[in-house]
């Protein structure tokens, strides 16, 4: 599509990082919040669609069929997909609370790593209702997998599953070099592989040639149409 213009997101420590694609070499951007992220890519050239590597739609008491499905999408990578806690859960104080509240649900714990996230989840929980534009949620090791047409084996923290990624995004049309400013100072180079990962398949989205994990999307309370899109 001339002039589609799509934002890849991940959530990296420092906050977040971006990478825009359009009719032009890859954009970095990188913000404390998600919405200054957007306004930022925004002010370059309206976003048709974000792809955020973070869940959207929140479960009530049961685990999501997308992160069910998107562990059997990438194989041995698969604990790269945290089961999403129910909402009840990422709204308790602590970790404990959260793992009782969850187990009480749905039987199952809550990993450390999710529960550290609750802070970006809820945020773009709240940010997505008024967003203004798609927003998709995607899972970059499944993007990275279909990239591929396999599993990749290599973690992305390693020199070997970096170089991997890194040339996949390559033939995608997807070619980051430079320092990438702002975005390449604050963010690691997996948040930066993720991001632009996020993009491709947010721009897969944009031109219809995407799939949702699952197909239709589940539906919780919150009515936010959840599914992982490649």
């Amino acid at each position: 599509m001339a002039g589609e213009r799509v934002l890849g997101v991940d959530a990296g420590k420092a906050g977040w990082v971006g990478i825009a694609l359009g009719d032009h070499a890859p954009i970095p951007y990188f913000a404390t919040h998600i919405d200054d992220l957007v306004a930022a890519a925004d002010h370059d050239g309206r976003i048709q669609v974000v792809g955020i590597d973070i869940p959207i739609g929140l479960p009530d008491d049961d685990v999501r069929q997308a992160d069910v499905l998107a562990r059997l999408e990438i194989g041995v990578r698969r604990s790269s997909v945290f089961m999403t806690p129910v909402r009840a859960a990422l709204h308790a104080d602590t970790h404990a609370l959260a793992v009782e509240i969850n187990r009480r649900v749905t039987g199952q714990g809550v990993s450390i790593q999710a529960f550290a996230l609750k802070s970006r989840l809820l945020e773009v929980d709240a940010w997505v209702r008024q967003a203004a534009r798609r927003v998709v949620e995607v899972h970059p090791e499944v993007s990275f997998a279909r990239l591929a047409g396999r599993h990749l084996r290599s973690a992305k923290s390693t020199w070997a599953g970096a170089e991997t990624r890194r040339r996949l995004l390559t033939a995608a049309g997807i070619d980051l070099t430079g320092d990438l400013g702002a975005a390449g100072a604050a963010a690691r180079v997996d948040d930066i592989l993720d991001a632009a990962a996020a993009a491709w398949t947010a721009r897969r989205v944009a031109r219809g040639q995407a799939q949702s994990l699952p197909d239709p999307p589940q539906t919780f309370s919150d009515g936010l149409p959840c599914a992982i899109w490649v």
